[in-house]
């Protein structure tokens, strides 16, 4: 697992999408693994600056989503497919039949979970997974004791979530649903290539059980440290629990440009 210390979002941002760039210089119709939420946003915003300024081309890229919820219609303002549309395919330029993701609204919604684990392999894979991370070590919807090697299933919110994300729903924790379709974990770490991203000190602690403790599933994103390429970027704050902090930015000043990340 690389580690990438960067002074702040922005620049976190940045790095990743120049490294989505790069790769989509290699492989134009390349498979994106986006999330949702405010701490990939830095890198969206750098993507869609690359593509107005010619140093990107998404013409024929595709996106794959993360996770979704259960039961909310896919028009709704707050599935994260309308999300996705709004913060990444429409500022990217992107049509929604480059973008694929589970079906939410299924009757059978397990049949929906193992649909979408066949459309992913069938695209073939997602190239570079973008990650984000919570403050318990969850990524996806997977949250603390989730399989190891889970499949995209459906997942049930804990009260604190709905509370958390009711402030999307005017307030009301009545509108959130109860339940999300997911990415498993054996699912993300199919992925060519795993970026997490994680800024701010209440990330600090879950990005150094990520990165230096055990593997263990009471911190989902240690899973990552499983995956053969796996690139950890995080500010300065969310790497302050990290002992081996000043190893991390030694390896990355002293590693060979052409590598990346």
């Amino acid at each position: 697992m690389e580690v990438v210390i960067v002074p702040d979002a922005k620049a976190g941002g940045e790095l990743i999408a120049e490294a989505m760039a790069k790769l989509l210089r290699r492989k134009p119709g390349a498979l994106l693994g986006v999330a949702t939420g405010s701490t990939p946003l830095p890198v969206y915003e750098a993507l869609a600056a690359k593509v107005r300024s010619g140093a990107a081309d998404v013409g024929r890229a595709r996106i794959a989503q993360l996770d979704e919820y259960v039961g909310l219609p896919a028009e709704h303002p707050e599935s994260y497919r309308s999300v996705l549309r709004r913060e990444v395919l429409e500022p990217l330029g992107m049509g929604m039949d480059q973008f694929t993701g589970p079906d939410g609204t299924a009757e059978d919604v397990q049949g929906a979970c193992e649909a979408y684990d066949k459309a992913l392999s069938d695209a073939g894979g997602v190239d570079l997974q973008l990650l984000g991370i919570g403050a318990d070590g969850h990524i996806g919807f997977n949250e603390p004791c989730s399989s190891l090697a889970s499949r995209t299933r459906i997942k049930t919110l804990t009260e604190q979530t709905r509370i958390d994300n009711a402030r999307f729903f005017d307030g009301d924790i009545d509108q959130v649903p109860h339940h999300v379709i997911t990415q498993g974990i054996g699912t993300i770490l199919e992925a060519r290539h795993l970026v997490l991203l994680a800024t701010g000190e209440g990330k600090a602690d879950a990005v150094a059980a990520t990165v230096e403790g055990p593997i263990a599933a009471v911190c989902p994103a240690s899973a990552l440290q499983l995956h053969p390429h796996a690139t950890v970027v995080v500010d300065e704050a969310a790497a302050s629990k990290l002992k081996l902090a000043d190893y991390f930015r030694h390896t990355y000043v002293n590693k060979p440009e052409w590598q990346g990340i």
